[in-house]
């Protein structure tokens, strides 16, 4: 049997430890909230007489309460719930003095400042205030059957009090956690929130994540139950499961295990555990947690050593869900409920801050896209959903565009000419005149003919606001989509800052920028140079809790005043926009002791020559710079690994330069004369327009693969992994230096 501390006896038979198969299939959400009466009173919530209402059936209601709708006397049960007449929140605890902690059950001092004094709160109490606006809207959508389903805020409040008390039964202690690892969907959603309800804190893992992986955070973190979505995901665990000493109990909830065993559960198992927990139980939980405690624990990708849990307090999540999104310009529901499609890895800072906690805060209605989506459903949900606000990592971005160009390369000659006019005009207009409103004829009769038709087959009919961050964009896909009509809007954050510290947006949009710094928010930059380039330092209520037992990386990323260094570098405009140009620890240093940001030019490279994929420069304490280039290839459908085969756009150069190859072995090793002739003279372009010699590209070789997350040389969020890519393809780069010594 797995280890951990075993559930007694008497709640095993409660619940009963088999699993139905049919039901399993079925779904455990469509039995969640039967009519009849609601969980005993406790409280009555000072909410308006709407929100004692029977939520209102209609074509947006889920086959979730499995046929019943709530009676009115059943939702006076609901409502009579957890909150206190007067919320508790504001009152901290003064003592605390230091701004930062490493202990999962400390306290921090609070950054209030005069530019940033908003009473502080936890998410609780936001969603419990979330519940007198937004209570009967949709709240959550995901496809069953190939049909949409919704439930609202009220069902979703209630259905995540009933995994906060499961967690409890099933023995979470405060200040450890629940550990989540699958794919974006409700059940990830419930139990997140039930997680901080009832006092722990929520983990997630990256799906992708190694066996050995999710023992290290699963361990660091102190997991008392590891949530799954697949048998896949519960055997990894079940593999690890003897090293992890916290470790009590798995959920899972896609799929049933595939024979009994103690101390896993199906999701509707977990959740019947939660009947036997007074609501006065999770209430006293509730009531006696504080704004300045940690709720979450967002680990770094780790492209240097093990990751870091980065600790993110109640307060954190509750500001910048509030204060960082309306720098966004996203809307309040009472002004038009935003949509949003949920689909990047929840376990990293942005998808979680923008779909789950910036969901409650203004009553958003988040759909959840299928397991598939990266590998091609994406647009397919895109479409059906209509998303009003839409975010991807510039990688997402990037597949969309070839996926255009694909197709656009495959059509015929007068509707190719007709897309290339229409986005041509269109960006010169955006580039001359971004702000102006308005546009000339032909602008507008591109977008009506041509442009708002491609907007529609990609989904973008009604999103006013596309983002995108966690890693730079190529100039060519941000003009690219400029030519579209699509405004890619870029924010600045890590997961030290709970996402989002700058922010672009309708109103705050210079091209290739990060933004401007969030209201509330304070930036500076240390160690400027003659261009007035320097490390970008961070200060404000965004600013995380510390490193979960690493004093000294703590130390090293927070200074005494409580200023964060990023170890990113960048330069601020007039006006206030970031603009980043590189990290202090990517910084090449050659031989001669020429500092060399690799950025730019990887960057420049990939501009000038529109077959290449990755560029990765080379030349640190060495005495000329290299580089490493790949070629856009197509991704295998199923794994998404690179495949031997080059993207339409790569084809089209090939055949531009002279060259008849279709896949990237015949290039390789053919050494092709007409594509290794124009990447050579591609660089020496790049090279004309360097700022000295020192920052030319003297050799370069190109891989046979591209690089992958499964490869090793990128991390879960599509970044380079510098050092993985140095010690792979470590032989081809000596040769570019033992040729120079012979």
């Amino acid at each position: 049997m797995p280890g951990g501390r075993d559930i007694p006896q008497e709640t095993q038979k409660d619940i009963g430890m088999g699993t139905n198969q049919d039901d399993a299939e079925r779904g455990f959400l469509s039995r969640l909230l039967p009519g009849g009466p609601g969980p005993r009173c406790v409280r009555k919530l000072s909410l308006n007489l709407q929100c004692q209402q029977a939520i209102r059936p209609n074509v947006q209601s889920s086959s979730r309460t499995d046929g019943h709708t709530l009676s009115k006397e059943s939702l006076s049960h609901v409502l009579q719930l957890s909150a206190p007449e007067k919320p508790q929140d504001a009152r901290l605890d003064c003592s605390e003095k230091a701004l930062w902690t490493t202990r999962a059950d400390g306290r921090v001092r609070l950054r209030l400042d005069p530019i940033c004094s908003q009473p502080p709160y936890t998410i609780h109490r936001m969603f419990y205030e979330a519940l007198d606006k937004y209570g009967d809207l949709s709240a959550l959508g995901f496809k069953r059957q190939g049909k949409w389903e919704r439930i609202s805020y009220y069902q979703y409040y209630l259905i995540a009090r009933k995994a906060a008390k499961g967690f409890l039964k099933l023995g979470l202690e405060r200040a450890h956690s629940v550990a989540i690892l699958g794919f974006n969907s409700p059940e990830w959603f419930f139990s997140a929130v039930g997680t901080v309800f009832a006092g722990g804190i929520v983990t997630g893992i990256y799906t992708t994540s190694s066996p050995e992986a999710c023992q290290y955070i699963a361990h660091d973190s102190r997991a008392n139950i590891i949530v799954v979505d697949t048998q896949k995901q519960l055997e990894k665990i079940l593999k690890i499961w003897k090293n992890l000493p916290y470790l009590k109990a798995v959920v899972i909830y896609q799929e049933p295990p595939p024979t009994k065993m103690a101390n896993v559960y199906t999701m509707e198992e977990f959740m019947e555990l939660g009947h036997q927990v007074p609501e006065e139980s999770l209430d006293s939980i509730i009531e006696a947690q504080t704004p300045n405690q940690c709720c979450a624990l967002v680990y770094t990708s780790g492209t240097t050593g093990n990751p870091k849990g980065v600790m993110l307090s109640q307060d954190n999540i509750t500001w910048t869900a509030r204060y960082g999104s309306q720098a966004g310009d996203i809307q309040p529901a009472e002004v038009q409920q935003e949509v949003v499609v949920s689909y990047l890895p929840l376990s990293h800072i942005a998808a979680q801050i923008y779909d789950l906690w910036t969901g409650i805060q203004w009553g958003a209605q988040v759909c959840f896209a299928e397991p598939d989506a990266l590998k091609g459903s994406l647009v397919n949900t895109l479409r059906e959903v209509e998303p009003t606000s839409h975010m991807g990592v510039p990688r997402v971005w990037e597949k969309i565009m070839e996926r255009i160009q694909e197709v656009a390369a495959q059509a015929g000659f007068i509707r190719r000419k007709m897309l290339l006019w229409a986005m041509s005009v269109t960006l010169e207009q955006n580039l001359t005149c971004p702000s102006s409103d308005l546009k000339p004829f032909t602008a507008r009769l591109a977008d009506y003919l041509v442009l708002a038709r491609v907007r529609q087959a990609l989904g973008f009919a009604k999103c006013q606001k596309n983002f995108y961050g966690a890693a730079p964009m190529t100039a060519e896909t941000q003009r690219f989509f400029l030519g579209l009509n699509i405004r890619l809007y870029a924010g600045y954050g890590l997961s030290e800052t709970t996402g989002p510290h700058f922010m672009s947006n309708p109103y705050n949009y210079r091209l290739y920028s990060s933004g401007k710094v969030v209201p509330g928010c304070l930036v500076k930059l240390v160690n400027q140079d003659a261009e007035g380039i320097g490390e970008i330092c961070l200060w404000g209520r965004t600013i995380f809790m510390g490193y979960l037992n690493m004093e000294d990386k703590t130390c090293e990323a927070i200074d005494s005043e409580g200023w964060l260094h990023t170890g990113d570098t960048g330069h601020l405009d007039q006006d206030g926009f970031l603009y980043i140009t590189g990290r202090l620890k990517e910084l090449i240093i050659t031989a001669g002791g020429e500092n060399v940001p690799p950025v730019p030019i990887e960057e420049a490279v990939k501009t000038e020559l529109p077959i290449i994929s990755n560029a990765m420069l080379i030349g640190d304490q060495r005495k000329f710079l290299s580089m490493l280039l790949t070629l856009k290839c197509t991704l295998d459908p199923d794994t998404s690994n690179p495949t031997d085969n080059l993207t339409e756009q790569a084809v089209e150069f090939c055949q531009r330069v002279g060259s008849r190859a279709s896949t990237v072995s015949e290039i390789v090793s053919q050494r092709d004369e007409a594509v290794y002739q124009a990447i050579e003279e591609g660089i020496r372009r790049v090279n004309a327009n360097a700022a000295a010699r020192p920052y030319h590209i003297q050799k370069w070789a190109i891989l046979e693969r591209d690089f992958s997350i499964s490869g090793g040389e990128l991390g879960p969020t599509m970044k380079l992994k510098r050092l993985t890519v140095l010690e792979k393809y470590k032989d081809i780069i000596d040769s570019f230096y033992q040729e120079q010594k012979n």
